[in-house]
């Protein structure tokens, strides 16, 4: 949706009870309801269930890290554009639920159709929400998004014979680069051996592990160092052999 994640976050919400009166207890059936209301709305913009479900002086973390306040949290709910369309289903919930606070923990299951290409995301988000002046209100919320592996590319062989070699971080750390029936593996002293799963020329990752493991060449076009990298900030393990 909105960008990285459906319009930027996924947002949403304790309430009432399901009482025709406000305040008082508040299930967690009623909070998911309340949640699934909230996020039906992403896409279409409509900023009224965020205006009433979070507190004037609400704190929201999204999963790009920005911090927005109710102001910045309103003004950042518009409409999907053109060709996009998709909608968010709150899966897996789980509830904390005291006499004046409330906190709800769940999955998010998002599809995006852009111009016809499908794409899937997940989230998990947390939620605490009081009961002040008789009404429930969402007053800290944080977004996580669920690392995904890329999808893998094709190994070129002609160039998997340059990684082939030994690495070294500092004197005594050393991992071995190797070759076996046309896959790359990484072996550090005294661990076991890593997959490197290709993404494109010289950049692979490995599977369920946030990064990339960059080959680097220098100016002749040799390889000379094995970059491990995340979240863009580089430890370079030099060849050495």
């Amino acid at each position: 949706m909105k960008h990285s994640f459906l319009f930027g976050f996924i947002l949403s919400t304790l309430a009432f009870d399901g009482c025709s009166h406000a305040g008082g207890n508040i299930t967690e059936q009623e909070l998911v309801r309340r949640t699934q209301e909230l996020v039906d709305a992403v896409a279409a913009g409509d900023r009224r269930p965020f205006d009433k479900y979070f507190a004037p002086d609400c704190m929201f973390f999204d999963e790009k890290g920005r911090n927005m306040d109710k102001k910045a949290l309103l003004a950042d709910q518009a409409p999907l554009p053109a060709g996009y369309s998709g909608s968010i289903r709150v899966i897996k919930p789980q509830s904390r639920i005291y006499k004046d606070t409330a906190i709800l923990s769940y999955d998010l299951d998002e599809t995006e159709i852009v111009f016809g290409q499908r794409q899937k995301a997940r989230y998990h988000e947390t939620d605490t929400w009081l009961l002040r002046n008789g009404e429930w209100q969402i007053v800290a919320a944080q977004v996580l998004r669920y690392y995904e592996d890329p999808a893998p590319g094709r190994l070129d062989l002609r160039r998997a014979a340059d990684y082939v070699g030994t690495y070294e971080l500092a004197p005594g750390k050393t991992l071995v680069v190797s070759l076996e029936d046309g896959n790359v593996f990484s072996q550090r002293a005294g661990k076991t051996k890593d997959a490197l799963i290709p993404e494109s020329a010289d950049i692979f990752f490995r599977k369920g592990v946030e990064g990339r493991q960059v080959f680097r060449r220098d100016e002749s076009g040799h390889v000379d160092a094995l970059i491990d990298r995340r979240n863009n900030e580089d430890v370079v393990w030099r060849k050495i052999r």
